[in-house]
């Protein structure tokens, strides 16, 4: 367990459909009562980058968990941002399925809530590129109450392995959701954004969208080259005013 300044970091095995899952764990060092919130990865895995959103999230007083949901065909999968990572990453994601996806969320869960004592009932969830399709798919879970889906790709065109698109499933989402675009992005047309949130407002799930003119896909990643600053920073605050309101965390640990 590595310290870092007010939480702690390890990474610890979930268990997912009789499987021992990996996942990054970091918490408050006192973390009674500290809601949980489930981090899901880019196409690149639990990178550096996805291991300092969880810690990030952590500092604000939450227990923040990111299983590595390649798991099943590369396990401890984490790289960069080449085009060779790329191709790769995709070829794993083309391998998952939702109802793995899920169980992996469900048992990440299930490891804070049996690991720490007096942890909070109330879950939130954050995803970005492939992991903010994902996130949408987990805001089905009735027990996620907060969700933060940045640029999910492909929501409206299917689910992972296959049946109907993860946008059919929408009515099945009891918290609130909060989804994130560039419109610049070339893997998610302006169509596509506006049919989610038409979904959206016709199964009256509490929602809001946040559309930014001149991100592109990627742009809250500081590894990227796509990177936007502006659009980073202003999509964090509305993250950090998602949870703390659905979530109530205690206190903000700078």
């Amino acid at each position: 367990m590595t310290a870092i300044p007010h939480i702690q970091t390890s990474t610890v095995d979930i268990h997912s459909q009789g499987l021992a899952i990996p996942a990054y764990l970091a918490h408050p060092i006192e973390s009674t009562g500290c809601p949980t919130v489930v981090v899901i990865q880019e196409v690149f895995g639990v990178n550096a980058h996805i291991r300092e959103v969880t810690e990030r999230i952590a500092r604000q007083g939450y227990i923040a968990i990111a299983p590595h949901i390649y798991h099943r065909q590369a396990p401890g999968f984490a790289v960069g941002y080449s085009e060779a990572d790329l191709v790769l990453g995709r070829e794993y994601k083309n391998g998952t399925r939702a109802d793995e996806l899920l169980s992996d969320i469900q048992g990440a869960i299930d490891y804070v809530q049996q690991q720490f004592p007096g942890v909070a009932s109330a879950v939130g969830c954050i995803g970005f590129c492939f992991g903010g399709h994902v996130a949408y798919l987990a805001a089905t879970l009735p027990v996620i109450r907060a969700t933060a889906s940045f640029y999910g790709a492909g929501i409206c065109q299917f689910t992972p392995g296959g049946g109907a698109p993860t946008l059919s499933h929408t009515a099945d989402i009891t918290g609130t959701i909060y989804a994130f675009f560039g419109m610049q992005d070339p893997l998610i047309a302006t169509a596509e954004v506006d049919k989610i949130e038409a979904t959206l407002r016709t199964h009256q799930v509490k929602h809001r969208i946040y559309r930014y003119s001149d991100a592109t896909h990627g742009f809250f990643c500081d590894h990227r080259a796509s990177y936007n600053a502006a659009a980073s920073q202003d999509a964090w605050i509305h993250v950090t005013s998602l949870f703390q309101e659905q979530l109530s965390a205690p206190r903000d640990l700078g």
